[in-house]
């Protein structure tokens, strides 16, 4: 059971060493850079892995294309942010050791995001189960502008492996809101436009307040404190920011649409 751990990246240095020793275990590091203009792919090389640089087509275009220039069947996908904890490290040392006909076509592996100085229990972010052991003959990275996540072929085996992925988020909180305002907001809205969903005016208004409920009281936030408030908050801004961008962009759209008389 061969594995390559592969890694996306865009100005990354100040994580990039941490994620490449992370996987060091793997028989090949594979980093796909987009074109970063820092010290990443430098000092991924440093660390042994082989880096390729592909211009940027997406998250899920970014990682399907990693995939397939990996050499080895089994993929293990890791996120700059990223790091595997020596439970999970250990369990999947465990699984390369067993007979090929007991073990499954992927594995689903808990991430636990470090957050304001503390592990986040509640608000929807753990376990937040993600798919990133797989062999890439049963399985691909479904092609999404966010939220990709990996498609298995019709019956994959798909188990979960023990051991947490560890998730190094938001630097503070300007990096939190500059994260939504120019990334997942927006992507978000380009997302569900395409889906060919739609809001209203009201639909906008009460984004924000449900996913704030959502996240502190239904999912369980209040568990985290203050983290699990600060969480709430932003969750409340970024739903409040998507369903306000998609409504500008169906609005645009069907502007566009009016017969010219």
């Amino acid at each position: 059971m061969k594995i390559s751990a592969t890694i996306i990246t865009l100005n990354e240095e100040s994580n990039i060493k941490a994620a490449c020793e992370s996987v060091a275990w793997a028989d090949e590091v594979l980093v796909v850079d987009s074109n970063s203009t820092d010290a990443t792919r430098e000092l991924a090389e440093a660390c042994g892995a082989r880096v390729i640089t592909n211009a940027w087509p997406g998250f899920g275009a970014q990682k399907q294309f990693a995939v397939e220039q990996a050499q080895h069947e089994w993929i293990f996908s890791l996120d700059a942010d990223e790091r595997v904890s020596d439970e999970l490290r250990q369990s999947i040392e465990a699984l390369r050791k067993k007979p090929d006909t007991e073990v499954a076509d992927g594995y689903e592996i808990a991430r636990r995001t470090y957050y304001q100085r503390r592990w986040i229990r509640g608000g929807g972010w753990y376990p937040d189960r993600q798919l990133r052991l797989f062999r890439k003959s049963k399985g691909h990275w479904k092609q999404r502008h966010i939220h990709e996540s990996v498609a298995m072929d019709q019956g994959a085996r798909v188990e979960r492996l023990p051991g947490d992925l560890l998730h190094y988020t938001s630097q503070d909180a300007a990096h939190h809101h500059r994260m939504i305002g120019e990334r997942y907001a927006p992507l978000g809205a380009l997302q569900m436009f395409e889906e060919g969903r739609r809001t209203s005016v009201l639909g906008v208004a009460s984004a924000g307040p449900a996913a704030f409920i959502r996240s502190l009281i239904l999912k369980g936030g209040l568990r985290d404190g203050f983290a699990g408030f600060t969480i709430a908050s932003f969750a409340a801004h970024h739903a409040f920011l998507k369903h306000l961008m998609l409504w500008e962009k169906q609005t645009a759209d069907n502007t566009n649409k009016k017969p010219i008389l």
